[in-house]
């Protein structure tokens, strides 16, 4: 087995990997207030960033073709040090320096058990907003749907 399926299998990377998820997904009030909400905040300390950059996004026709070059996306990223040690990384796409910083921070405070339910409170407070705006985008789209297939007999 090679180490990235290797780590790929341990729960721990999962649980990150969704909680950088909702963290490109996070405003910039949600996360400052949960950052301001934190009494015993750790010291952060910038490793790189944050910074803008582009990257090449790539496609598959068909989602099995061969993989093509689709274009650049522009995406803001930030590596942070705690002063308890943990190293933290946030990637999103956009501009918003400000917010990669602190999905740097929230990553690295989710690596600690201190403040994991602090961090895992935001992540539920996050997803719900995502559910409710998916919903209410669902319940749009619904609203505005034609039946092609609906077919009227002229019986008179």
């Amino acid at each position: 087995m090679d180490a990235t399926k290797k780590h790929e299998a341990l729960p721990e990377a999962a649980e990150r990997r969704e909680g950088m998820r909702l963290l490109a997904r996070a405003t910039l009030s949600e996360l400052s207030t949960a950052w301001e909400a934190i009494a015993d905040k750790p010291e952060v300390a910038l490793v790189r960033g944050p910074e803008t950059g582009l990257v090449m996004v790539r496609g598959r026709i068909g989602g099995g073709g061969d993989p093509f070059n689709l274009g650049e996306a522009t995406v803001s990223r930030a590596t942070v040090r705690l002063s308890t040690g943990e190293i933290g990384h946030g990637q999103l796409l956009g501009t918003d320096k400000e917010r990669a910083r602190f999905a740097a921070i929230f990553d690295a405070l989710l690596q600690n058990e201190a403040h994991r339910p602090a961090v895992d409170a935001l992540h539920r407070r996050i997803a719900a907003r995502i559910g409710a705006e998916d919903r209410r985008k669902a319940a749009e789209t619904a609203a505005t749907r034609v039946d092609f297939f609906t077919m009227v007999r002229g019986d008179d």
